[in-house]
């Protein structure tokens, strides 16, 4: 009889250990889903058991049944934005989650400038935020999702977070670069918006790629830490750890694009930081199941690092400005202009934020008639003691006109490079620079050093790339 009594018991606990279906973190009352898509929904509740699925939206409701393990996945589809919506699960007993809108949902992720919340860090502030605090409603569909900064040996079904209204705490609490980017989206495009928000300062590219995508690199990128039976630590350094805790718990999410704030960590290795970052993106998006969604990311800002006339977030600069043409659907935001010397958080996170939703309005939703880009340089022309240089992304040609512009060098056969006059030409339109130390001129860099100030611009006010039209060994 006893033998029967814990029989009975351990049935009981097992019927009742899913009574009520439960949903992942990431699914819960204030979120914002994709709208006019097949969005994914999943959890748990009793094993072999038929979850029915209404949401408020739509006449028909959904119906799946749970695995063996208790897990379930279900597709439904989105109307055009809107809302507020709840969604009834129901399992025998009713789970009801409320205040749900339908919009436009990016995933912003990266390092501490990706990190640093609209509020600021300590003694370090962002500009131009204590009107958006005080005026922040909650009435504004904008959300945020803030997955917290945790590790993990493998990857990872469900995390703890919660989807925060536009609330003055909510938006101090969020990242200032992934908010602007969403009020820009919101002002233009008149639709909710949702940020999930998974970022953690001084790390690297390595730790949120997957096992997959960073096995090709193991010669490289030691990833035996998770394969072995030792526990990784509650540290952002190991490859794979963020990806695991940070991002697989979100995957069956349904986004519309990733923003991404990074690279800082990488300086030192540009060469191998520019192989990664394609294999990482080509990763995640084959793991969202989505396409090739958009992808638009920042270039590292301007400053001192290892010296203010040194290269290496120069080099670094230049290896995500090619990364552009190597990750499809792509586009980066130029922050040559904003950086500061003795800051490596600038405090313009507004017009960082702004800028990658210019990338977005322009070639995601289709917007036209403004400037996006920023001028990329393309080639040179040789003539005399002069060396022209060309532009794309830049319709209009180049700005300020009749300037002497900084920060130009230009070099002979000699390899050593001198500083140089730059001016865009009011006869020709075109950027022509020159020195009296190189009469016989074959190479041209511009900003490529760790700290400068931005000076060369389209008419719209974007700045360009540093860049350099030699590929000589920099020491």
């Amino acid at each position: 009889m006893k033998k029967i009594a814990v029989i009975a018991f351990l049935a009981f606990i097992s019927t009742t250990l899913f009574a009520k279906v439960k949903l992942p973190g990431v699914l819960a009352d204030n979120m914002v889903l994709q709208q006019q898509s097949q969005v994914k929904l999943w959890g748990e509740a009793k094993p072999g058991s038929i979850v029915n699925i209404k949401p408020s939206w739509a006449k028909r409701s959904y119906s799946t049944t749970t695995g063996k393990d208790g897990k379930w996945i279900q597709q439904i589809t989105t109307p055009v934005a809107g809302g507020p919506y709840e969604i009834t699960f129901n399992d025998g007993e009713k789970t009801t989650l409320k205040n749900i809108l339908i919009g436009e949902v990016w995933f912003c992720s990266g390092q501490s400038n990706m990190e640093m919340p609209v509020q600021g860090f300590d003694r370090q502030p962002v500009n131009n935020i204590q009107d958006i605090l005080i005026k922040a409603k909650k009435e504004v569909p904008i959300r945020f999702c803030n997955i917290p900064r945790i590790t993990a040996k493998t990857p990872q079904s469900d995390c703890e977070t919660r989807w925060e209204e536009h609330t003055p705490e909510g938006v101090a609490r969020a990242s200032a670069t992934a908010y602007f980017f969403a009020k820009y989206l919101n002002e233009v495009l008149d639709v909710p918006i949702g940020l999930i928000i998974s970022n953690w300062g001084g790390s690297k590219v390595e730790p949120w790629m997957s096992i997959e995508a960073l096995t090709p690199f193991k010669d490289e990128v030691d990833i035996s830490h998770l394969t072995n039976d030792k526990p990784v630590g509650p540290k952002q350094v190991l490859p794979g750890v963020l990806y695991n805790a940070m991002i697989s718990p979100v995957i069956n999410y349904t986004i519309k694009g990733m923003i991404w704030y990074q690279g800082e960590s990488n300086r030192g290795q540009e060469e191998l930081y520019g192989r990664l970052m394609p294999a990482f993106v080509k990763d995640l998006r084959q793991k969202w199941g989505l396409g090739d969604f958009p992808f638009y990311y920042v270039q590292i800002a301007p400053f001192q690092y290892d010296g203010v006339d040194k290269t290496s977030s120069a080099k670094l600069r230049e290896v995500q400005l090619r990364n552009m043409n190597e990750i499809p659907n792509s586009g980066m935001a130029v922050t040559l202009d904003i950086g500061e010397k003795t800051k490596i958080h600038p405090a313009e996170k507004e017009k960082v934020g702004n800028r990658l939703a210019y990338w977005a309005l322009a070639k995601t939703y289709n917007k036209n008639n403004f400037g996006y880009s920023g001028p990329i340089y393309k080639s040179i022309e040789i003539k005399g003691n002069k060396i022209y240089v060309n532009f794309s992304n830049a319709p209009k040609g180049v700005a300020p006109l009749e300037t002497e512009l900084p920060d130009f060098e230009i070099a002979g056969e000699d390899k050593i490079f001198y500083p140089a006059k730059a001016v865009i030409e009011a006869k020709s339109g075109r950027l022509g620079v020159s020195s009296p130390q190189v009469p016989n001129p074959v190479a041209v860099r511009y900003a490529y050093k760790n700290f400068v100030v931005g000076s060369l611009f389209d008419v719209y006010g974007l700045p360009a790339s540093s860049f350099r039209s030699d590929n000589w060994e920099i020491k």
